[in-house]
This record gives C-alpha cells, structure tokens and sequence, in this order.
C-alpha cells in the first residue's frame, strides 16, 4: 500500500538519504546522532530514513547484480557514465513493470524485508563478488548548518503527525 501524504513546506524539495559518514545538508538527511527513547520523534526519525535507505540498496544491489558495470570503477567520461546508469535504471524500472518480469529479473526473497522488526536480507547479497566500487567512508566531523538541521526536525515532526503511519511505533 503506498501513501500519498507530504509535507507541504517541503514538498518540492528533492532529498538525498545518507548515514553518518556524510554531514547533514539541507539537501542531504542523515539519521539523529546517538540512541534514543522508543516512539520518540528522532528514533522514529531515524527509522524511517533507514527504511528508505534500505529501499535505495536494495535497487542498487539488484541492479548490480545484473547490471555488473556497476559494481565496477567506470573510467570513462562522465557522460558515459552517466548514460549508463540513466540506462540501468531504465531498463530496471521496465523490467519490474509487468508481473512477469518482475518475477524473473528479481523473484520473490530478491529484496530485503522485515518481520517483526528483523531484517531478512534479500537474495541479492548472498553474491557480492566483484564489488569493488563501493569503499567504506570514515566519519569525519562537520558542521551543520541550521537550516539542515531545521529540516530534519520538520521532517521527524511530520512523521510522527500528519506523516505518521500505524507500523512505525512497533520499532
């Protein structure tokens, strides 16, 4: 079921989804530092960008899976590169436009889930062979901005009002 509730001040604002090894931007969201009470607004906060991340990777590592180009460093211009994952992409959204397809370029048990708040992960990490790509970050401090971090906090108060869904309180 998807839901088709926004955030009217933000609306029109296109985000990136990060973890903590990025700096928060007014662009780029990335979860609240530290732990925190359940059902507060930053757990809850953190839960739902985790979620959406989780969304991002699974794509991503389905697409690589069967697009191995990417799982590679491409030396090329950056036109190329770009029209090669314009090109994974496409082709990715119309492989899992039909029923049919779908089953086939990414059957059931391919994408992460979660039952009762464990994550089952989905076939596709089982072959991580060759991703040489994708290196691991180190954290560095930054400063935020508050504006970003204004975001953030209207992002965390509309998930637990208005964008709030029944499921989200469970974790």
């Amino acid at each position: 079921m998807y839901y088709k509730k926004y955030v009217p001040e933000l609306v029109s604002r296109l985000l990136s989804i990060s973890y903590s090894a990025f700096s928060l931007t007014e662009n780029m969201m990335k979860p609240y530092a530290g732990t925190h009470n359940k059902g507060s607004k930053e757990r809850l906060f953190n839960y739902r960008l985790s979620r959406a991340r989780r969304i991002v990777e699974n794509v991503f590592g389905i697409m690589s899976a069967v697009f191995r180009v990417l799982r590679k460093l491409m030396l090329l211009q950056p036109d190329t590169v770009t029209n090669i994952v314009m090109t994974s992409a496409l082709l990715h959204n119309f492989l899992r436009r039909s029923k049919r397809s779908r089953l086939i370029y990414s059957p059931i048990g391919s994408f992460d889930t979660e039952k009762d708040g464990e994550i089952q992960p989905g076939s596709w990490r089982d072959d991580q062979s060759g991703v040489t790509s994708l290196l691991p970050l180190q954290n560095r401090p930054r400063r935020t901005l508050l504006s970003a971090k204004d975001i953030r906090d209207q992002f965390a108060e509309y998930f637990i009002t208005n964008g709030a869904v029944a499921w989200q309180n469970n974790y």
